[in-house]
């Protein structure tokens, strides 16, 4: 079947209204928010329900016809481009309930676009707490965030997508529905399915349902802005403050060029002469917060800090935290193009990476601004450009080469939370070795024999 009457039969199984061709609509669908060439595809689906989800993939199966799905897009590594004009995107906008808040057990029952704010919020009413925040909460989705196993602010001391994926029900790439994990704490029925979902950026199998765990909602926490003339003294703080065995909730890390740029945009009232901040929370029991807020304010002023500010209530915590999470906006601002990277390294390496992203700006005359997780060891080097000056682009691609260089030189890895995709394939070797693309290359085969999921993606063409 042409690829033109593979639409036809789409429109059958979901209506007209949603499948979109025009090709306003498809630009839309063409690129993420990755710097990365933009593919047109030839349509988009939007299905309301696994019926007709399953129905979707069984009949790409049967034509060959590549599928790329697509929550919000916010995906920072060409994750969500098509692969071909020859292509379509499957949107989950209207697979978005929450099916499920299960309170005795600490779990939720999701679909894929349910948007990662809304379930936080939904279960907090209930007393219980879903920890992973991606910075794009706001908007991003749960599928695209088992997808891609997205981190946030509070993985140094709650982890990540994984940590909560209890179980997942798929549809294959013949379009079988399959289903892996439970609804119990405990779990050892056949291959863990569920795990090899998580991060595999849809190209294994196409997520129908998601169980997450659930946690009880912290009962104090305390958050404070330190602020230091030196961006060195600020990284030497975070390895300082692990070291003596204190795990923040949160501990982010915004040098100068971050701080002038978030206060121009967000007015929050950060002092734009300071070298470096870091943004720190503690939480869990009261007592254990507050000896842990003085253990912290103790050691940040030890190590430099000029001034440390407590937060006096919420209104003051949650503005500290909105600031921080604007630094991507505020920095996209400035230039016509952004370049966010994701280098990640051992907690006591911080320091060291730092002072690489230093050098690194000056040695290829561009601006970086640093900001990110620094509590886990997950920085994101921000490169601010113009793509078509092509003389200087090239000095960013050989930036972004070095900077990677640098991260695996220091037992880091490529990407800490925005996953491989279209953009990091190429260097995926420099931290696995070839072999393991090869294994990951017959794992595909085998699972997705006609290439239709996503493809390209992670382990490239096969």
């Amino acid at each position: 079947m042409t690829t033109q009457g593979v639409i036809g039969e789409l429109k059958k199984i979901v209506g007209a209204d949603n499948v979109l061709t025009q090709k306003e609509d498809m630009v839309t669908y063409s690129y993420d928010a990755a710097v990365l060439d933009p593919v047109v595809p030839s349509a988009a689906v939007m299905p309301e329900n696994s019926e007709q989800l399953g129905q979707i993939v069984k009949l790409c199966s049967d034509n060959k016809l590549p599928i790329t799905v697509r929550g919000a897009g916010t995906n920072l590594s060409g994750g969500t481009i098509p692969s071909s004009r020859a292509s379509i995107v499957l949107l989950t906008g209207k697979l978005n309930k929450i099916l499920e808040i299960n309170e005795a057990d600490m779990y939720a029952v999701v679909q894929p676009g349910v948007v990662t704010a809304t379930l936080a919020a939904a279960v907090e009413k209930k007393g219980l707490f879903y920890p992973p925040d991606p910075g794009s909460q706001a908007v991003s989705t749960i599928g695209g965030n088992v997808a891609e196993n997205a981190g946030g602010l509070r993985g140094l001391k709650y982890g990540v997508t994984k940590d909560y994926v209890m179980g997942v029900s798929f549809f294959d790439s013949m379009g079988e529905h399959v289903k892996s994990g439970s609804r119990t704490v405990k779990c050892a029925t056949g291959y863990n399915l569920a795990g090899l979902m998580v991060g595999s950026e849809g190209t294994l199998g196409i997520l129908d349902e998601i169980t997450l765990k659930l946690i009880p909602l912290p009962k104090a926490r305390k958050s404070m802005v330190a602020v230091y003339k030196t961006i060195d003294e600020a990284s030497e703080t975070v390895a300082a403050i692990i070291s003596n065995r204190i795990v923040p909730a949160t501990l982010e890390l915004l040098d100068n060029f971050t701080i002038r740029a978030v206060e121009a945009y967000s007015k929050a009232g950060l002092p734009i002469d300071a070298g470096a901040l870091l943004l720190i929370e503690v939480d869990g029991h009261p007592g254990q917060v507050a000896e842990d807020g003085l253990k912290v304010e103790e050691l940040c002023k030890t190590l430099g800090a000029v001034d440390v500010k407590v937060a006096a209530d919420d209104i003051e915590r949650d503005k500290i935290w909105a600031a921080r999470r604007s630094a991507l906006s505020a920095l996209a601002k400035l230039k016509p193009t952004l370049v966010l990277e994701d280098a990640t390294v051992p907690r006591s390496k911080i320091p060291a990476m730092v002072k690489a992203l230093q050098e690194i700006a000056i040695k290829y005359k561009i601006e970086i601004g640093t900001f990110g997780h620094a509590g886990d060891g997950n920085l994101h080097p921000t490169i601010l450009t113009d793509k078509r000056n092509k003389e200087e682009w090239h000095r960013v691609e050989s930036a972004i080469e070095e900077i990677f260089d640098r991260a695996l030189a220091l037992g880091g890895t490529l990407s800490g939370e925005h996953g491989t995709g279209l953009a990091k394939a190429p260097f995926l070797a420099k931290e696995t070795g070839l072999s393991s693309i090869i294994f990951s290359r017959r794992l595909r085969k085998a699972l997705d024999p006609n290439g239709i999921l996503n493809p390209g993606k992670i382990t490239g063409i096969i």
